[in-house]
């Protein structure tokens, strides 16, 4: 296992120089000027010295310099204040991208935790009672769930769950932020369609294991069926669940930009839209390689958690 932590830990900086490199290809092709705000552009001999100011006026050392500040180099070299440092905002005067990641990432990491929470509980619940009895009612009923948790788009859920539950029955708040409440409708939203593929995981695994000669042997020693399904068949099932819960993770931790607008959440989500739209290239790195490192690191420890839990499982990573 350490010999593939250690492969692991030194991909990471080639994976994160691969994912620079692509998103600085085409965030500096984005149409638009960096340097208009609201419509209004500086004078040109200002506009010419803030694009010297910050190197957008040559792609290369836009490139180098903005790859030094955040890996640290610059850091190490005494040319900047802090290890990682993603540049000022082109868009939000006076706060840099550091600030506001710290400020915007810890609500989506919150929006993301209660998500993938929820879609575990959802999609294990929905995937061992489809499992009991396939072809049931009950089998049919979650199969069911599970499609239309797939196939909806995530501003739909949104948008219907907000129209019933908050302006119509009046349970929740509209488009507020700041108490237990205004985290449910889109924690449920954003975990529907992870639900529903932990769901099928779940039963498709719990469906093979229960075939097994293990389960037969256990059934016949008189062991309750409840344990045999949780204890014995679930174990082994939550495996492909286990693997598929990387990449969930990652992306449910970082919120989603669709979630997050539809009910007004103020995640990280919201302000990467509006850096994509007024080409704040500061914030679109930032962002993405906020992003990406969380990917890789949720991958990297599902993968430690799926050698743990399974010995015999070699790592191919």
């Amino acid at each position: 296992m350490a010999g593939m932590i250690v492969r692991r830990l030194i991909q990471f900086p080639i994976i994160l120089l691969c994912i620079y490199t692509i998103t600085f290809v085409l965030a500096w092709l984005l149409p638009g000027n960096p340097l208009e705000h609201e419509g209004r552009r500086p004078a040109p001999e200002v506009e010419q010295a803030m694009l010297a100011q910050y190197n957008l006026d040559s792609p290369g050392r836009f490139y180098v310099s903005y790859l030094k500040n955040a890996t640290g180099v610059s850091y190490l070299q005494g040319d900047s204040d802090r290890i990682f440092n993603f540049g000022p905002s082109l868009q939000y005067k006076d706060w840099t991208v550091n600030e506001l990641i710290a400020g915007t990432l810890p609500v989506s990491i919150l929006l993301g935790l209660a998500s993938i929470i929820l879609a575990l509980i959802i999609g294990i619940a929905a995937g061992v009672v489809g499992a009991a009895k396939p072809g049931s009612l009950a089998d049919l009923a979650t199969l069911l769930v599970a499609l239309v948790g797939i196939s909806l788009p995530t501003f739909v859920i949104g948008t219907a769950l907000l129209i019933v539950f908050a302006v119509k029955l009046s349970w929740f708040r509209v488009g507020s932020w700041g108490s237990l409440g205004d985290l449910v409708l889109p924690a449920i939203t954003l975990s529907l369609p992870y639900a529903a593929y932990i769901a099928r995981l779940c039963r498709m695994g719990m469906i093979d294991v229960l075939g097994e000669d293990y389960i037969r042997t256990a059934r016949a020693k008189g062991v309750p069926e409840v344990r045999v399904h949780l204890h014995h068949a679930l174990k082994v099932a939550f495996l492909p669940v286990l693997s598929y819960l990387g990449p969930a993770t990652a992306a449910v931790m970082t919120g989603s930009f669709v979630v997050e607008k539809v009910f007004n959440v103020p995640g990280i989500g919201q302000h990467f839209v509006e850096s994509v739209r007024n080409k704040d290239l500061f914030l679109i790195m930032g962002v993405v390689l906020t992003y990406s490192s969380m990917l890789v690191m949720f991958n990297l420890a599902v993968d430690v958690l799926y050698r743990w839990v399974d010995p015999r499982i070699e790592s191919e990573g």
